[in-house]
């Protein structure tokens, strides 16, 4: 891999699933990346970009700041990619590297007291702190939920889809494209939803912030 690929663009999620990357987990995109594909690199970046990106918010980081720890976060991974045994730590590391380079950022800019700045960050005390915070939380969950459903086989990954989808896929239609009996329908969403569930992006979510489930999860449900 080399240094260009780790300048990838910042990019947004896409809204459905395409046939590009969607059909790999994160432990192939891992695996890929750690010999060289850049397509699977690629991949990594569109993933979990929005994660990154959502943090730089919090710490109200302009477009270049945003920039600069963009590009020094996945700098660092490309270094430590070997090193990754377990794919669901991916994000976490990612959410603890990038607000370590977002208070290097706000140290050199705003010297001495950037420290108690950055700390602060996390506990952002005006309007902006609850659109922050969600949109960390959305991130991640967006991630964990992500890693999940690409682990399902493909015909729980087209099942899950229709189920969540709006307008409500009927289940006869349902039926007739994935040429399973109606009956079939809800056993098969409970054994993947229960799947989703197991999987340890979506346990350590699950264990770190209790409550409700997740959009899609209560939709599939």
């Amino acid at each position: 891999m080399t240094v260009a690929t780790a300048y990838a663009p910042w990019v947004p999620a896409r809204t459905a699933p395409g046939p590009a990357h969607d059909d790999q987990g994160a432990a192939g995109l891992v695996a890929r990346a750690r010999d060289g594909d850049t397509q699977a690199w690629d991949a990594l970046v569109e993933r979990y970009a929005p994660l990154i990106w959502s943090i730089c918010r919090k710490y109200r980081l302009g477009r270049d700041d945003a920039d600069d720890v963009g590009q020094r976060v996945w700098l660092r991974l490309v270094d430590q990619l070997d090193k990754f045994r377990e794919p669901a730590a991916l994000p976490g590391w990612l959410v603890t590297t990038t607000r370590r380079e977002c208070g290097r950022v706000w140290r050199a800019a705003r010297g001495p007291h950037a420290v108690v700045c950055a700390l602060d960050a996390e506990n952002i005390p005006d309007e902006r702190a609850g659109a922050a915070e969600q949109d960390l939380l959305a991130a991640e969950r967006y991630a964990a939920l992500r890693e999940a459903f690409t682990d399902l086989p493909p015909v729980g990954q087209r099942l899950i889809a229709m189920l969540i989808a709006d307008p409500p896929v009927p289940y006869a239609e349902i039926s007739a494209r994935l040429g399973i009996p109606v009956g079939s329908i809800g056993p098969t969403r409970r054994r993947c939803l229960d799947k989703m569930r197991r999987h340890p992006a979506i346990a350590a979510l699950i264990n770190a912030e209790p409550g409700p489930p997740g959009p899609v999860m209560a939709a599939a449900s």
